[in-house]
């Protein structure tokens, strides 16, 4: 293993228009249009966030690839994680990906995440209003793969042990995923590589997935919903809970309880240790009130010190030895409407990039 830590940051696509936005959310629909609109809910919120020194780009263009790229490796980011769509065959938010595999200038190492679940209208409240459905099949295994080999042979993507590195985001929804990695891993042979890297996000059964499924290896996704300190009751929660609530007309219930201290919740994640197989992930902060019309979950008061001292105790903390490589996921470089993001803000700047690199380059 090598000795300094190489920091993936997960990348979200989904900042250019394309026709099912157009059709689903309104013309011209993009990421942004959440970010934009949304407005602080209470005394001290930090919302909305927005950009600084990349603007509100578009990834169809040459120069913010180019940009977001040369951002991420002058703070010592290794590479992105990007969020990969597919649904039996239809591709949607590939445009970005697509075209840096045609510029050798974009030469920012990736590797791709399959965000394997069915496309709702989950951020309107609506999530059993499936726009694109996800169904599994042994002919779609076949040839997703094929698609999936068109991105590993690029020199670009990260490769463990010659091994293209790829991640199943709800391992949990195959009706045979056992089946499914083996024909993988067959293709992926006789495309030439010595194995598939193959891995899922953590969850309360993931070292059984590991063991009996056929994955190498997990990764934890961040923020943990299920490891979450009591939320911030003082008065001016109080308040903006019964104002919530009543907006909704729901009764008040443990589970809408929604604003957490971002300190008490990274406290939560030191004291629950690292399990066996699984690279760590860290998020800067998180707030996707933006994004969802209720049921937010809020880290309320994060700061890059708070980060940089998370940051610390993983660095400090988690068994490095025991990976093939010294790999840490960061959630993410650009969730802007979950509020979760390294690339630079109009409140924060470059702040979080910096102690990013001041922890890891030591």
């Amino acid at each position: 293993m090598s000795e300094k830590i190489k920091p993936i940051a997960i990348h979200l696509p989904q900042f250019h228009p394309i026709p099912e936005n157009d059709e689903w959310w309104g013309k011209g629909f993009t990421e942004w249009t959440n970010v934009t609109k949304v407005k602080p809910l209470f005394e001290n919120h930090y919302q909305p966030h927005l950009p600084a020194d990349l603007g509100f780009y578009d990834l169809r263009l040459e120069e913010a690839r180019l940009a977001q790229e040369a951002l991420a490796k002058a703070y010592g980011i290794y590479g992105f994680c990007y969020y990969h769509y597919w649904f039996t065959g239809k591709r949607v938010l590939e445009t970005p990906l697509k075209l840096k595999l045609k510029n050798p200038k974009e030469d920012l190492p990736f590797m791709l995440c399959w965000a394997n679940e069915n496309w709702t209208r989950i951020w309107n409240g609506g999530e059993s209003d499936v726009l694109l459905k996800q169904e599994y099949s042994e002919e779609d295994d076949y040839n997703h793969i094929q698609e999936l080999l068109v991105y590993f042979n690029d020199k670009r993507y990260i490769k463990v042990n010659g091994k293209p590195m790829f991640i199943i985001y709800r391992p949990n929804l195959f009706p045979d995923i056992k089946k499914t990695i083996l024909l993988w891993r067959d293709e992926v042979k006789k495309a030439g590589f010595p194995g598939l890297y193959l891995g899922c996000t953590k969850s309360s059964d993931s070292e059984k997935i590991i063991n009996n499924m056929g994955f190498d290896f997990s990764y934890e996704f961040q923020p943990s919903f299920s490891n979450r300190p009591k939320p911030i009751r003082d008065n001016v929660f109080r308040r903006y809970y019964y104002e919530f609530f009543r907006k909704i007309n729901k009764p008040i219930k443990n589970k809408y309880n929604l604003v957490y201290d971002y300190e008490e919740f990274t406290e939560i994640q030191k004291q629950k240790g690292f399990p066996p197989n699984c690279y760590p992930t860290i998020t800067p902060m998180w707030d996707n009130s933006s994004r969802r019309k209720e049921n937010y979950f809020i880290l309320h008061n994060s700061t890059p010190d708070k980060y940089k001292k998370w940051l610390e105790f993983i660095k400090k903390k988690y068994p490095w030895e025991k990976m093939p490589e010294p790999f840490l996921f960061i959630n993410a470089w650009n969730e802007w409407a979950e509020g979760n993001h390294l690339e630079p803000c109009q409140k924060w700047g470059t702040r979080y990039l910096e102690v990013t690199e001041e922890v890891l380059s030591k």
